[in-house]
Formats: structure tokens, C-alpha cells, sequence
């Protein structure tokens, strides 16, 4: 006689559930993958072109700046654009480490360009020394910054930071080079600005790892920047200030 006790079946609808989620999470992880390799591919190009900077007088460096915004930071806004809308559509905690160290690079060359007086407007021409907040960036990719509710993509601050330290790095290089180039009052300026921006990171509370190491490694390029500068003043090279009567 059969059993009329309770079935031991289990309902396939929960594996259709798990295999209709594992698709889509496979689907969603491709299409993020073909979003981050193109912008990781955009971001080579204006690396490669911001490379020449060490090999160009600051005087000459406007149609340098234009050929890097031209060629390479508008493909990235453009990049940066589908990978917000494709991205928002899901959970933003879920996914964002897949994106967060390209969108950095991409905040790093933007800043790094308009630091060298590149991405100016017709209220804010471009100089040389002019740090973009992060409400600008956002400004310039067309995306929000820092959000606090919400799953829709958006740049943080932590991201900010890190491209911060990424042209610290850059522009310690660029000290040297500018010595060899004859443009020491770039050097100078880049001395300043470094100082400033390190003196400013120790304001910051932070309490991530990595940030934190990162914003501690400046205090390297502050020291290489200072031998340079040092350097200069032994040999009469930096132009002293007249003492006060």
C-alpha cells in the first residue's frame, strides 16, 4: 500500500530559479568584462600620449593636451557613459569591484591633463596647476559622484584619492624631466603642489588599507622632488626671494 506520508520531490522550480540567475549573472559579468577591457584599451591610449609630457617644454605642451583629449579622454567619456547605464541596472556593491581600478586610471588621466592646463572652458581656461574636484570630474565624464543611497553607478571618493596618488607619481617623474627639458619653474610649481597635496591627505581620516598606504607612499615622491629641488638651489638655479625690508 503506498505511503500517504510527505513527499521527499524537490521542487525543480527552485534549480530553474538558480539557473535563470547564474545566466544572468554570467551575461552581466561578460558585458562588464567587454566594457572595462574597451575602456582599458582607451585609457592605454591616453597614458601612452600623456607619456610624452616628459619630452615636451610646458610651452608646447597645448597641442599635446588637445590630441589627448581629442584621442583619448572623449572615447573614455563616451565609454565611461555605457558603463554607467549598462552598470546601473544592478546592484552597485555587487559589481563594482570589476570597474573601480579602470575608472580610477580614467580619473587619473583626466586629472593629470587638466593639472597640465588641458580641459579648460571659456569660464575656466586651462593653467597649468589647476586641481579638479571631484564633483568636476563627475562634471566631465557625466556621472554622479559619490552617492550614498542608490545602486546607480557613480565615482568615489576612495577612487578620487587613489587617482590623486597615481599623479603624484607622475608628476615626481616630471620634475626630473622638466629639469633636463630647462623648465625648472615647473619643477617648482610641482613641488609645491605636491607638498599641499600631501599636507591635505593628512587631514584625511582614512580607514581603508589601501588608500591609506597609497596616500603614505607620497611622502616618497614629496622627498624625490625635494632632492631635485634641493639640487637646484645648491647650484643657483632656483631664483630666491628678495628678503623683506
Amino acid at each position: 500500500m503506498a505511503s500517504d506520508g510527505p513527499s521527499n520531490a524537490i521542487d525543480p522550480s527552485i534549480f530553474e530559479y538558480l539557473k535563470a540567475h547564474g545566466e544572468e549573472e554570467l551575461q552581466v559579468g561578460d558585458r562588464l568584462h567587454q566594457l572595462t577591457s574597451a575602456l582599458n584599451r582607451q585609457v592605454s591610449v591616453c597614458q601612452g600620449l600623456l607619456s610624452r609630457i616628459h619630452s615636451t617644454p610646458s610651452s608646447k605642451l597645448p597641442p599635446l593636451l588637445k590630441q589627448v583629449e581629442d584621442d583619448g579622454i572623449k572615447p573614455e567619456i563616451d565609454t565611461v557613459g555605457e558603463l554607467a547605464q549598462f552598470a546601473s541596472q544592478y546592484p552597485y556593491y555587487k559589481y563594482n569591484g570589476r570597474w573601480s581600478r579602470t575608472v580610477q586610471s580614467v580619473v587619473g588621466t583626466i586629472l593629470l591633463t587638466a593639472w597640465l592646463g588641458g580641459l579648460g572652458t571659456d569660464s575656466n581656461p586651462g593653467e597649468i596647476g589647476r586641481l579638479l574636484t571631484i564633483e568636476e570630474v563627475g562634471e566631465i565624464l557625466r556621472v554622479p559622484t559619490n552617492l550614498k543611497d542608490g545602486d546607480a553607478f557613480h565615482i568615489t571618493i576612495e577612487e578620487y584619492i587613489l587617482a590623486l596618488t597615481d599623479i603624484t607619481e607622475e608628476l615626481s617623474r616630471l620634475a626630473m624631466n622638466s629639469v633636463t627639458l630647462g623648465d625648472v619653474d615647473l619643477t617648482v610649481r610641482i613641488s609645491g603642489f605636491i607638498k599641499d597635496l600631501f599636507a591635505g591627505f593628512q587631514l584625511l581620516n582614512l580607514k581603508n588599507d589601501i588608500v591609506r598606504k597609497r596616500v603614505d607612499a607620497v611622502k616618497y615622491h614629496v622627498k624625490k622632488v625635494e632632492d631635485v629641488i634641493y639640487d637646484l638651489s645648491l647650484r643657483n638655479l632656483i631664483s630666491k626671494p628678495e628678503p623683506s625690508s
